[in-house]
């Protein structure tokens, strides 16, 4: 499973088909507990592993099927650390290793993944229908969702600055009025998305990364949420000195104030990191949602991904542009990803769902796609980018992330790491291997500390990397989800 948070509800469904069966592998179990059912998976004690990215070293004897449910999401990638892993890539090594079977599931597969299987390096299987388990307990078809995008500049030609636009506003209205549950994505966290002065224009931004500060309002601070740094509002401008200080943008909290302040006798649940910081805070608020204790369900990413709850009738996302913008080879796709993810939790019962998509872009062919919940559309649309930009699956790409704590040093250091890179290229005659950049990273500080990365790119790129010794202060990345 791509997220802990997840494992829950799988392991409910797994436990009840085969009850004292199930093992469970996940980062939020004490070193006790893993230890416990690492030692009975290996005694062979059970006969299923249910489990988050690391289960995928379990100790199973006789392994004969490994599911990666949800094969497209990107936290299945240890980024952050060595060894830099995939545990989908594990998992096909496994099964050429032990003669087990992989299943890879996604109804929005990785476009390299999808693009593999018409090559016939994997089987191909399409479930054409959505099922739900009927009241007589029998599989029945489910339709899709109907989804309709709104176009957020023609609210503000009319005359509309809320963040909900009059749809949304209606459909909520309509939703809750006939007893359903209603979930509203927006995948960013906090109030407000940075705090800026209007005389002069500074941003108030993290001391240690290149970011804005995030403005939460029940906590009264300036958050940073790359590395955690906590500042109190100022009562001028640090730059000029003025008291013109506006907040700008929006985020999960600020959601959820709003509305809780337009549907007064409405629970609102809020799914984020800040309110779920553990284990015990998912059950408990997935547990208000499932029993109705929560009408509305406000949350970022975490809450689009294989959540089920029969009454959920509506889903609105506030705002879809988020990510779109990020220097990313892969932000069209992830975005593509998460709309169709999250549009598929409206509509999961007997009654039919709506979602309605807030965008100031809806002509994005990512947006466009998955209001139509076209996987073909969007795969021939990014596949036709990527082919021109050379871009994976046409090519390999692999990372080098250098940081260090001087800006100009950490320059210097990349600029001499290309220039060796690109001089044992032209002597080796390897011109297919194109070395992209050094530039700076996203974000460009991070934590303290500089960055500058550089992308080799081509059919493959390790023939360059095996032959450069990097110096101290290098991260390398093979085959990165992201660039950021």
């Amino acid at each position: 499973m791509p997220e802990i948070a997840l494992t829950q509800q799988t392991i409910e469904r797994f436990a009840s088909r085969f009850p004292n069966r199930v093992a469970v592998l996940h980062s939020g179990l004490s070193a006790g507990e893993r230890f416990d059912q690492w030692w009975k998976i290996r005694e062979g004690d059970y006969d299923i592993v249910v489990g988050s990215r690391s289960a995928i070293f379990a100790p199973m004897p006789n392994l004969g099927l490994v599911v990666v449910d949800e094969e497209h999401e990107w936290t299945y990638k240890q980024q952050d650390s060595n060894p830099r892993y995939h545990a989908r890539d594990v998992a096909n090594k496994l099964a050429e290793l032990t003669g087990a079977k992989v299943l890879l599931g996604s109804a929005s597969p990785d476009v390299s993944t999808y693009y593999r299987s018409l090559a016939k390096q994997y089987g191909l299987l399409i479930l054409p229908d959505r099922l739900i388990v009927s009241k007589n307990g029998k599989p029945t078809p489910a339709p899709l969702a109907d989804v309709d995008i709104v176009d957020m500049r023609q609210e503000l030609r009319e005359g509309n600055r809320d963040m909900f636009s009059r749809q949304l506003d209606a459909e909520m209205q309509a939703c809750l009025h006939a007893g359903n549950q209603m979930i509203l994505f927006l995948n960013r966290r906090g109030t407000a998305s940075q705090l800026q002065c209007r005389s002069c224009g500074h941003q108030m931004r993290c001391a240690k990364c290149d970011i804005a500060l995030t403005y939460h309002r029940r906590t009264g601070r300036l958050i940073c949420h790359y590395c955690g740094t906590r500042r109190r509002i100022p009562e001028r401008c640090p730059q000029c000195l003025g008291y013109r200080l506006s907040y700008y943008g929006i985020g999960t909290q600020s959601v959820a104030e709003a509305l809780e302040q337009r549907f007064p006798d409405t629970t609102v649940l809020r799914w984020d990191r800040d309110a779920t910081r553990n284990i015990a805070d998912y059950r408990e608020l997935i547990e208000k949602f499932r029993t109705g204790e929560g009408q509305a369900l406000v949350g970022t990413q975490m809450i689009a991904k294989g959540l089920h709850f029969p009454s959920v009738t509506l889903v609105g996302v506030v705002l879809a542009d988020v990510g779109l913008s990020i220097p990313d080879h892969r932000a069209g796709e992830r975005a593509f990803q998460l709309l169709c993810q999250v549009a598929g939790r409206a509509g999961r019962g007997e009654r039919p769902g709506r979602v309605v998509i807030q965008t100031y872009q809806p002509d994005n062919y990512a947006i466009q796609a998955s209001a139509a919940q076209d996987y073909q559309s969007f795969y021939h649309k990014e596949m036709a980018y990527r082919r021109e930009r050379g871009n994976p699956p046409f090519n390999k790409l692999i990372r080098l992330l250098h940081t260090h704590i001087n800006q100009t040093t950490c320059e210097e250091e990349a600029r001499a790491v290309a220039r060796t890179m690109a001089d044992e290229r032209d002597a080796r005659g390897i011109g297919s291997i194109e070395i992209l950049g050094p530039v700076p990273a996203y974000p460009a500080r991070l934590r303290g500390r500089y960055r500058w990365h550089i992308v080799l790119r081509g059919p493959e790129p390790r023939a360059l990397l095996d032959q450069v010794a990097l110096p101290r202060d290098w991260h390398v990345d093979i085959d990165p989800v992201s660039l950021t």
